[in-house]
């Protein structure tokens, strides 16, 4: 009787060690199943939007625009955007737009890689402050208006928030660049057309962003482009070239990759959720896989700056940060 007790109690101390790993494993790869089988189902829906901006109505007043009267104007157009657009070509359950909660959005949610928890932003302007301001540089302006987010849930049980721009501009193939010089550069705001934030399974819990949190990016409002970023929990610590960059994520895991231009945008709208003011970063922020040649014939690696939104062009000697993500 003593062997068989002394038998159970080895038996239950090497379950209690091992079964929690083995739950959070189960967990991590039904997660990225079913993030990767959202992504498709979204892809499919964007691309059969005829536009992606002009949703919602406008009641301000003449002359009022850049006051707070203006900006609430644009208050109902996430929600419009749900239900004139998104639900005509995605099977869509429930729409909430005074009480996120309504549609299983957890309160509060807990960023990538640690750090305080934070209540769920429900204005475009709560996410991303940087989204809303109206900056002039010679280069390039930007105007976003403080839309109020909406949320709905979807037939497979995901809860998604709606953060949405309704004056969104540009194409994929557009120049990005316009001169020869370093400086030359571009806000990104008014390409971004609207951000998903999506809960796998509701208000269940972790909550966390890299687990059943996660975020989408919507850009330019004809042939438009979804992206979904899975950055890895911090910026790698070292700096690289251009050169060298796609190189060192690879070495980090073979996984991982260095983010497109437009994958790095996404990161910018989402750096709440990514915890991205926890790393000090000079003001050209992180290196993409984008190139180009300039018309002096020089070639250029393309930046973005995870803290305003400004893009830059870069050459390819200079050290700068990288942040590797998974697709």
């Amino acid at each position: 009787m003593a062997e068989i007790l002394l038998s159970l109690t080895i038996i239950g101390v090497v379950a209690a060690i091992t079964l929690p790993s083995l739950t959070g494993n189960i967990n991590e790869r039904t997660w990225n199943t079913q993030r990767k089988a959202l992504y498709a189902r979204f892809s499919q829906a964007i691309a059969l939007m005829p536009a992606l901006n002009g949703y919602g109505t406008f009641k301000a007043p003449k002359g009022t625009e850049g006051t707070e009267s203006y900006d609430a104007g644009q208050d109902n157009c996430a929600e419009t955007f749900v239900t004139a657009g998104l639900a005509k070509v995605l099977k869509i359950n429930n729409i909430c737009s005074d009480d996120l909660g309504d549609c299983g959005v957890p309160s509060k949610i807990n960023p990538l890689g640690g750090g305080n928890v934070f209540d769920t932003p429900k204005t475009l302007e709560a996410l991303n402050d940087k989204m809303v301001g109206r900056g002039t540089t010679q280069h390039n302006g930007y105007s976003i208006y403080k839309t109020k987010a909406a949320a709905f849930e979807t037939q497979n049980g995901e809860s998604i928030i709606v953060y949405y721009n309704p004056t969104c501009i540009g194409s994929l193939n557009e120049t990005p660049f316009t001169d020869t010089s370093v400086e030359s550069g571009m806000y990104i705001q008014q390409r971004i057309c609207a951000n998903f934030i999506y809960d796998l399974n509701g208000n269940k819990g972790p909550n966390t962003v890299g687990k059943d949190i996660g975020f989408m990016t919507v850009m330019y409002p004809f042939d438009a482009q979804l992206y979904a970023p899975y950055p890895a929990n911090r910026p790698l610590s070292t700096t690289y070239s251009g050169k060298t960059a796609t190189k060192a994520c690879t070495t980090f895991d073979n996984e991982y990759r260095l983010p497109r231009g437009d994958e790095l945008a996404s990161m910018f709208v989402n750096k709440k959720l990514i915890n991205a003011a926890s790393y000090d970063v000079d003001g050209y922020g992180y290196l993409s896989a984008d190139f180009y040649v300039r018309s002096n014939g020089s070639k250029a690696v393309m930046s973005q700056s995870l803290e305003t939104g400004f893009r830059d062009d870069l050459r390819l000697d200079l050290l700068k940060a990288v942040w590797c993500i998974k697709r």
